[in-house]
């Protein structure tokens, strides 16, 4: 990107200290940076496109900021990380969530922020991240130095591995009455909402999720979603909390902000999704899914995509290894 193109860009964004570029990367995903959408933000329930600096304003406003993203696409990471710079720069103080993250985890983090507040390099290694399967820390860290830089509190807000494997095992009874009370979890799922999220999981594996096992994946994910509210409804006492999740996570209309609306009706929420381009999808109704009316979040930041390569094939063994568990 050239000077001048910085500069206008500069000129364009809410003032930070020294006009810092918060709004545009040199784009890391090799295919479809020059794609008619890749770069643009998209306003669902306006159905336009706005600015970096409306997005920023908006997001600003809002009590709670999800922030979803496809885990190993490092546009996604960057673009994250500068929106909670721009954040902090407004003057908003709000706790930063990982999906990523557990709470029996909590221990450990808190541990390595009060030997050392502003280490966000050695945070992966003080949590065990790299034993956890997610894509390495160095994609996250930019997101988490962020927060230090700004004195932002960084929290754990997943399902503990305890909680998941006593799932896995007796569904939700795993988790215990005070706990189903806590989360909101003592309330049957809408049999809608169970069929949307099992044709999700259904379709997120490939068709591979055992038939038996299917159910106990829906609650599973209901239950997460819940576990992330609840924990970003803790630590956002003060000023709120931006979450970092897949982008699944941050859906209206069946994820973390259906439980943030159930435990503070009329709060403001703002979920956005950074969606990766498709070839033949040229306009934002292209990214709709069967039956959509609208796109799940409140704003779309299109960029280019990591690979080309099917998820179907890319995963193909250990899917397979699934349907036979």
């Amino acid at each position: 990107m050239s000077a001048a193109v910085r500069a206008g860009t500069c000129a364009l964004a809410l003032a930070v200290a020294a006009c810092a570029p918060v709004y545009w990367i040199d784009w890391q995903s090799p295919i479809g940076r020059t794609h008619p959408l890749a770069g643009k933000i998209f306003d669902v329930r306006a159905d336009g496109f706005i600015s970096p600096r409306e997005l920023v304003d908006r997001l600003a406003a809002s009590r709670w900021v999800l922030l979803g993203e496809r885990h190993d696409n490092p546009d996604h990471h960057a673009l994250q990380a500068r929106l909670v710079r721009a954040l902090a720069a407004a003057g908003r103080r709000p706790a930063l969530g990982f999906e990523m993250l557990s709470t029996d985890q909590s221990a450990a983090l808190a541990r390595h922020l009060a030997r050392a507040p502003k280490d966000a390099a050695g945070l992966g290694t003080a949590v065990g991240w790299q034993d956890t399967g997610w894509p390495d820390w160095a994609d996250y860290q930019p997101i988490a130095r962020a927060a230090l830089d700004a004195g932002l509190p960084i929290v754990a807000t997943n399902l503990s591995r305890a909680a998941l494997d006593a799932m896995r095992d007796r569904g939700v009874a795993g988790l215990g009455p005070a706990v189903q009370r806590e989360l909101g979890l003592d309330q049957p799922l809408p049999p809608a909402m169970r069929a949307a999220l099992a044709g999700e999981i259904r379709d997120s594996h490939c068709g591979h999720a055992p038939a038996a096992a299917l159910d106990r994946m829906v609650d599973v994910q209901w239950a997460r979603d819940a576990r992330m509210a609840e924990s970003l409804a803790r630590a956002g006492r003060r000023d709120g909390a931006i979450l970092i999740a897949g982008s699944g996570h941050v859906r209206r209309d069946r994820g973390v902000p259906v439980h943030l609306v159930r435990r503070e009706p009329g709060a403001t929420v703002a979920s956005l999704a950074f969606l990766e381009i498709e070839a033949k999808g040229t306009t934002p109704g292209d990214y709709l899914d069967a039956g959509e009316r609208l796109l799940p979040y409140d704003y779309v930041w299109f960029t280019p995509r990591i690979d080309d390569v099917d998820p179907c094939e890319k995963f193909k063994k250990s899917l397979e290894r699934l349907k036979k568990s």
